[in-house]
């Protein structure tokens, strides 16, 4: 979990005309002519940009057409639901009615927002993948198997094009895809267009067998188990000690390994395998196939310089990644995984772990507290996904986290800390990486104490977040302490982190001497922010191109995540969860002092036509509207509300 996902800067509830020439701290300069009232602000997009908006609001209603709170919110306080949505039952005559206890904590207020109509009238997977084969639940199936009847309650087209059908000339969802007319045959049948058909080329899945096998803890962790041996003994192996380097013995090979099948395909999860014995081969053999490599022979992670994205939770999933990718970030890094869930197999936090072509140089990122699961974890992605790097969470600052001992919480648990790199380093065949912040309270600072000791324990590069866990985004990142923990990390490569939304931020960051920077709410804000950097310019980027980038981005969504009902929903969910940082971002040609800062808040403006005004609300309602000119209106009962609104995390 990284810097991505900070809380949303407070609203302004004054409305006030157009400012002084004396700007306000922590608001953003914009030029006079382009300021509103919140008032008008609004009253300008109801009315969609034909009619100039009044100076008067009308009585009763001081914020014209602006809710004070999410329609989510309202219904929940109003109706007094329970938590299956239904209404509370009426206390009889004569009796108390109980007083209801307000849940209390992070995210309790959140609506819970997936929607229950998925579940009615589905089809049978069978027959949306047109298998040869009868349901293997027959009768006892509870989808539908009438495509008549499920044709009758669809919902209609959302548009004439399909994403799916004009990339890769089949869409997989059939007659269950929103957009199936493009790809339906005049007798329902599913068009193939035979020059185009291929796969979708994203790797790291998770394989139904393997997933079985862990889910029934079948799987063996060889390399795993005997790095954790050593360390228990006290025999700390580190980068350039001779022990890390076992003699390879027939003992250490596992069952199956001397299968030609491991192999050729080495994430045959029936199969153990571990680079660390004797294998028979189909077809030349290498030193690589029956060598381990020593730590000093990995391969390098060579990144200096480079423009990396950080790990972001929710919103740094795989179509925004090929966003930045477009734009010009360097390393990616998925989203911070939970080794537990790895390990038992959830396809939840497997999806985080995919890789898209485009991503050269891509690593994942894992979150754990205790040596063993997190050496096992890294032991089983080692042998089953395609990963330039490694990660290690020691930056992430949530309750949820923080309190299981994870996250920043290593930082002040050194021997756990100490035991986890070294395990993973040991049976990682790539390299090892450890994002780290400036310390857990505010004016205590531990990194350039952990720095060099991660240098000896084998970390081959860290990231170093400016901020506190207490601190969280109340200040800015401390550059001037990044800049002291470079001599202390040398000569392993550090990363800066933090508060970097210009051109100008980066080249003061790099001053410091950092190898890299690391770029989080910056790309949220302006994802081109990484061409700006490259080219050392402003991009005064219109609301056109804009909106283009929005609609590439859900045409990336649609082919990751589907383009059925739920593909479409969830992703408008992750598009709406991005539009709630894009909204911050003022466009150059309305400021009166470049750059923007990352901590000034947009005031209320008018834009240079509608589109720009809608896109600079900072209300769900409206980021609704944008996702309905790109994904067609939303269904009955839909509810958004941003996670970091309701809950402060990384």
């Amino acid at each position: 979990m990284a810097e991505g996902a900070a809380e949303a800067p407070a609203e302004s509830g004054s409305g006030g005309g157009p400012r002084a020439s004396e700007p306000e701290r922590g608001v953003a300069p914009i030029k006079p002519q382009y300021l509103t009232t919140k008032e008008q602000f609004h009253e300008f997009l109801e009315a969609k940009g034909q009619e100039k908006p009044s100076q008067e609001t009308k009585a009763g209603d001081p914020g014209g057409n602006d809710l004070p709170e999410p329609e989510a919110k309202r219904i929940r306080l109003e109706d007094e639901q329970t938590e299956d949505g239904q209404p509370e039952e009426t206390a009889e005559p004569g009796e108390q009615p109980q007083a209801r206890k307000r849940a209390r904590g992070q995210n309790k207020g959140r609506p819970h927002v997936k929607p229950t109509h998925y579940d009615k009238n589905r089809l049978c997977p069978s027959l949306i993948q047109e298998s040869a084969t009868k349901c293997f639940f027959g009768d006892r199936c509870r989808f539908l198997h009438d495509v008549g009847r499920y044709l009758e309650t669809k919902p209609a087209d959302l548009g004439p094009c399909c994403v799916l059908f004009e990339t890769f000339g089949r869409c997989p969802y059939g007659v269950t895809c929103r957009f199936a007319r493009a790809h339906l045959g005049p007798e329902g049948q599913n068009l193939v267009q035979e020059g185009l058909v291929q796969a979708p080329p994203v790797r790291n899945g998770l394989d139904k067998a393997l997933q079985q096998q862990l889910r029934k803890r079948k799987i063996c962790f060889e390399r795993a188990e005997q790095a954790l041996r050593q360390l228990g003994k006290g025999q700390l192996p580190g980068p350039a000690s001779s022990a890390t380097v076992p003699e390879t013995t027939e003992a250490e090979g596992a069952p199956g390994q001397a299968n030609c099948d491991a192999q050729q395909a080495p994430q045959e999860p029936g199969i153990v395998v571990t680079p660390s014995g004797p294998l028979r081969t189909c077809g030349p053999l290498t030193d690589e196939d029956v060598v381990r490599l020593r730590p000093c022979e990995k391969k390098r992670l060579d990144i200096s310089g480079k423009l990396y994205l950080a790990p972001l939770t929710t919103c740094g999933n795989l179509p925004f990644r090929r966003i930045c990718k477009r734009f010009g970030a360097d390393v990616t890094c998925g989203e911070m995984a939970v080794c537990t869930n790895l390990l038992q197999g959830q396809t939840s936090e497997w999806a985080l772990l995919k890789r898209h072509p485009c991503e050269d140089v891509f690593g994942v990122q894992l979150e754990g507290a205790f040596p063993d699961t997190m050496t096992k974890c890294a032991e089983l992605l080692n042998r089953t996904i395609e990963v330039d790097f490694v990660d290690i969470n020691v930056g992430c600052p949530i309750d949820l986290v923080y309190k299981k001992g994870g996250g920043c919480a290593l930082m002040n648990r050194s021997a756990k800390f100490q035991q986890i790199v070294r395990g993973m380093n040991q049976v990682l065949d790539v390299p090892l990486t450890v994002k780290i912040r400036t310390g857990v309270q505010e004016r205590v600072n531990l990194a350039h104490r952990l720095l060099p000791e991660l240098r000896d324990w084998g970390a081959a590069l860290v990231t170093l977040h400016g901020r506190s866990r207490e601190q969280r985004y109340t200040k800015l990142a401390d550059w001037q302490y990044i800049e002291q923990c470079v001599t202390a990390a040398s000569p392993m490569p550090l990363f800066g982190n933090g508060d970097i939304l210009s051109y100008e931020d980066a080249n003061r960051a790099l001053q410091t001497g950092v190898a890299g920077i690391m770029i989080a709410r910056g790309a949220l804000l302006k994802p081109w922010l990484f061409t700006e950097i490259k080219e050392q310019r402003h991009w005064d980027i219109s609301s056109s191109e804009r909106l283009d980038i929005l609609r590439d981005f859900t045409h990336y969504g649609l082919e990751h995540w589907g383009s059925d009902t739920q593909g479409v929903e969830k992703t408008r969910r992750f598009l709406l969860e991005w539009l709630s940082f894009l909204c911050r971002y003022v466009p150059v040609g309305l400021l009166e002092r470049l750059p923007q800062r990352i901590n000034e808040r947009p005031p209320y403006y008018l834009g240079r036509d509608y589109l720009e005004t809608l896109m600079a609300s900072q209300r769900a309602a409206d980021w609704i509207r944008i996702s309905e000119l790109l994904l067609g209106p939303v269904p009955p009962g839909f509810i958004f509300l941003p996670k970091h609104k309701a809950n402060a995390y990384k």
